[in-house]
This record gives C-alpha cells, sequence and structure tokens, in this order.
C-alpha cells in the first residue's frame, strides 16, 4: 500500500499532460505579467496597516530591519521555487513539485492545503475590500442598507454583497482569458504602486530625525502564555518572544512576514508563461525584491513622520499623516488599499483555479474540471464554481479567525518545496534546470527552519484547526482520490490487457 501512497509522476509525464488538447492552457504571459501578478499579490493592506502596528507594539523604528529579515527568509523559499517552477512548468505549484519528489499522498496533501489557503485568502480580502469601499462611500454620505452590509454587527440576516459581487466579477475575469487578466492586473497594479510612491515621496518631506531615537527600543519581556491563542512554541516550551530590542525585531520579522504572502502564486501561473524557463524566476524573485524594498520605505517612513509610541494600531500611516496637517493623504491611501486589494483577491483566486484544476487532470479530483474553455483556453469550469462557493462564503461568514490559516497554509507549502528541491537533486540529477537553487541543501534547510519557526509562532489554535482541515483531507484521498488517480488507472490498465 505505502508504494501505492507514495508513488511519484514523472516531470516528462506532467509536462507531457500539459500538451493534451483538451486539458492544454493558452501559453500567454511574460516575465512582466509575472512580475505584476507577484507585486500584485503582495502589497495588500498590510503596507498601510501592519508596518505602523508593529513598530508600535514590537520593534519601534526597527521595524524596518525586521522587513528586511522576512524578505531574506521569503528569499529562501522564493530561490527553492525559482528553480520548481522553471524546471517543472506545469500549473499546480507546490502540488506539482511534491508530486515529482514526494510522492501522491504528500502531493495531495500540500493540494488539499493549497485549496484552502487561497480559498480563505479570496474570501478574507474580499471582505476587506468590501469594508474600504463602504467607509469611503459613508464618506460620501452613502449608506449600504444593513442586511446587505455583512456579519459584522449584523442582527439576524446580513450578507455582505460587495465582497460577494467583487468575487464574481473577478471570476468572469478569470474565465475570460489570462492576458485579460494580466492587463487588468497591470492597471490595478500601477494605481496601486503609484499610490504607495506617493505616500514615500510625500512623508519624506515630513520626517523628523527625533523621532527615530531610540531606533531599537529597550526589551520588554511578554508574559508567556498557555491558552489556545498562545504561539504553539509557548504552549510546548513556556517560552515567550521578547518585544523590541535586538530580538524583538527578529519577533516582529515572524509577524510581518505575512505580508510578504503571495509571490508563491505565481508559480501556479508556469505552465501559462510563454517562456517559463527564463521568465519563472524572473517573475518570483523580482515581485520579492520589488515589495521588500517598498516595504522597507514605508516602514522608514511612517516611524519618520510620527513617534513609534504614538502611531495607532488600526490605519497609522494615514493617521501620522493626519497627525502632521495632511488629512488629504488618509484619502489617498483609503483608496490606494481598496484599488490594491482587487488585484490580491484576483490573483488568490487564481492561483486556487489552477491548483484545483492539475488536481483534477490527475484524477485526485473529479476529471471534469479539468477540461478547458475552447475558445479562452482557461479552466473555466472550476473557475466558476470556486468562485461561487467563494463569494458566498464572502457574503455569509465573518472570517478574521480563520485569516490565519492562510497563513499555516503557506509555510507548510514553503516547507514541502524547499524539502523537494533536495530530494529531486538527488533522484533527478540529469532533469534540465534553467535556475538552480544556490548552495542546496544548505538554502533549502535554512528556508525549512525560517518556516517551521514562523509557524511555531502562530496560534496553537490555528494548528488545530488546521490539522482539523487535513484530516478531512485524509478521508477524501482515501474515499476517492486514491482509487480516481491517474496514476492508478494506468497502472490498472495493463493488467486489465493482460487478462
Amino acid at each position: 500500500m505505502s508504494s501505492t501512497l507514495f508513488r511519484t509522476k514523472s516531470v516528462e509525464q506532467s509536462i507531457r499532460d500539459t500538451e493534451e488538447p483538451e486539458h492544454a492552457l493558452r501559453k500567454s504571459l511574460s516575465a512582466l505579467d509575472l512580475t505584476v501578478f507577484g507585486v500584485g499579490v503582495i502589497i495588500g493592506t498590510g503596507i498601510f496597516v501592519l508596518t505602523g502596528k508593529v513598530a508600535k507594539e514590537t520593534a519601534g523604528p526597527a521595524v524596518s530591519l525586521a522587513f528586511v529579515a522576512a524578505g531574506v527568509a521569503c528569499a529562501l523559499a522564493a530561490l527553492c521555487y525559482a528553480e520548481f517552477a522553471s524546471t517543472v512548468p506545469v500549473a499546480g505549484s507546490a502540488y506539482t513539485f511534491s508530486y515529482a519528489s514526494l510522492g501522491e499522498l504528500p502531493a495531495w496533501i500540500i493540494g488539499w492545503d493549497l485549496v484552502l489557503e487561497f480559498a480563505l485568502g479570496t474570501a478574507v480580502v474580499a471582505v476587506g475590500w468590501s469594508g474600504y469601499i463602504r467607509s469611503l462611500m459613508d464618506n460620501a454620505g452613502w449608506q449600504m442598507p444593513e442586511a446587505l452590509a455583512g456579519r459584522e454587527g449584523a442582527e439576524g440576516f446580513g450578507f455582505d454583497i460587495l465582497a460577494a459581487a467583487l468575487v464574481l466579477v473577478l471570476t468572469g475575469i478569470l474565465v475570460l482569458g489570462m492576458k485579460l487578466s494580466a492587463r487588468v492586473t497591470q492597471l490595478v497594479v500601477a494605481i496601486k504602486v503609484t499610490v504607495v510612491l506617493i505616500v514615500i515621496i510625500a512623508g519624506a518631506f515630513l520626517v523628523k530625525g527625533a523621532n527615530y531615537d531610540p531606533f531599537i527600543p529597550k526589551t520588554q519581556t511578554v508574559e508567556a502564555g498557555s491558552n489556545l491563542q498562545a504561539p504553539l512554541i509557548q504552549v510546548i516550551f513556556g517560552w515567550a518572544p521578547s518585544n523590541f530590542g535586538v530580538l524583538g525585531i527578529f519577533t516582529a520579522a515572524s509577524v510581518v512576514f505575512f505580508a510578504f504572502i503571495g509571490f508563491d502564486i505565481v508559480a501556479t501561473a508556469a505552465e501559462e508563461t510563454r517562456n517559463p524557463q527564463r521568465d519563472m524566476p524572473r517573475g518570483i524573485l523580482g515581485s520579492l525584491l520589488i515589495c521588500t524594498m517598498l516595504y522597507v520605505l514605508v516602514s522608514i517612513v511612517v516611524t519618520g513622520m510620527q513617534h513609534y509610541s504614538r502611531l495607532s494600531v488600526d490605519a497609522p500611516l494615514a493617521d501620522a499623516f493626519k497627525s502632521t496637517g495632511h488629512p488629504f493623504f488618509a484619502g489617498v491611501i483609503s483608496f490606494g488599499a481598496a484599488v490594491g486589494l482587487t488585484t490580491v483577491c484576483m490573483i488568490l483566486l487564481l492561483g486556487q483555479t489552477r491548483v484545483f484544476f492539475a488536481m483534477s487532470r490527475d484524477g485526485l479530483l473529479p476529471r471534469f474540471f479539468s477540461v478547458v474553455h475552447p475558445r479562452f483556453k482557461t479552466p473555466h469550469r472550476p473557475t466558476i464554481l470556486l468562485g461561487v462557493i467563494i463569494a458566498i462564503l464572502a457574503g455569509f461568514t465573518s472570517l478574521s479567525e480563520l485569516a490565519e490559516l492562510v497563513n499555516i497554509g503557506t509555510l507548510f507549502a514553503f516547507i514541502v518545496v524547499a524539502i523537494s528541491v533536495i530530494i529531486l537533486r538527488r533522484t533527478r540529477p540529469d532533469l534540465p534546470r534553467a535556475f538552480r537553487t544556490p548552495l542546496v541543501p544548505f538554502v533549502p534547510i535554512l528556508s525549512v527552519l525560517a518556516s517551521l519557526w514562523l509557524m511555531l509562532n502562530l496560534p496553537t489554535e490555528t494548528w488545530l484547526r488546521f490539522a482539523g482541515w487535513m484530516v478531512v483531507g485524509f478521508f477524501v484521498y482515501f474515499l476517492y482520490g486514491r482509487q480516481h488517480s491517474r496514476l492508478q488507472r494506468e497502472k490498472a490498465a495493463p493488467a486489465d490487457t493482460a487478462r
């Protein structure tokens, strides 16, 4: 039985599957498109909110160094993703990579994990976008009916019509084609980055050197907790990280790391890239570098405009401009955040549909969903199915408590990809690699350790929910996926012929 659970799908077979006419996606993306996708999904509300929150509570002005540390941790994972995405240019990202190296059951586990990660991520972001739009409408004197403004604070029936509508519109764009999706993303990302640059340049003229003193505040110890809201590392070892000081920078890095989540989604578009061997590494690493630079600059500006101890938690950058007598920029920031979240939502939905499509093409999910649209060459069936489900989820559910499942799912994928690089280097040293992760196995091992450390800093409750979802996944695999696997059918076919 173990031989079937850990049977691998060869890289060559994975690539051949992409050439079947009814299951083939259109190759239309360039390195620029991939970089824009990466920037589009990474830069969300985190750049406007997380910078000030972490500066006030954890690191002070040294939050800029925390972003650098988090960027380095992400770069370790990005180097592993770049090798795999250029070597195995097939939809599915970490799912496809693990199928080629670890085997079918691990591949199913990571695919099941990614389906949850991207679904919750899309719904959470859609709800956040709806909140920004309602805020802008309130400023203009327009009020949404309470029953259509979401579940938060609703008495009786509550449906977030704006969040659901956004998901459905983006679903339609994704069905119509990747190139259209790329064009929409380029436009929105251009607006979003312009807003960020305006904030950086305008804020630079309002910086006061005294606000950087002290740059690294004095260390403050944190009392260890033992309830389900406490990080798992505290529950197991009774150890609590410290705020501020040098160690506070690394504590802050484990928090701001989650503002970088998203670059891995670029790898899901490998099959739709014209020259994946060249362009995938450029898109993955380029988007990560651009976003790290923007995060560092914003954190330097916000802590220079207002002393870290006086920053607000909910809207630190907007309130910092208000405190200096420039409320206009607060509106610009809200506009930039609302516009920016549309691309985050669309690219998360894009990533999920590609993973679902790849799992369906391998037979682990119904093959019905692996047929592409005859005209648009997009996986329209899973896109429509998942789009409708997520729209309902975003409309009816308050998802704030589930948002951290997105984080643990991403980190789990990072670990799997890093391990897969090491294994495939040993099992398939002959495989042509357009991009090679440097210093293997040291860089992948460092990536595993960094991701594991960040996972241990997540609440215990998040780990329990993640474990519950994985248990459900095991049942689905053994009840359906294992018997309907394409590898299983191909293995059984010669035996049937012999009889």
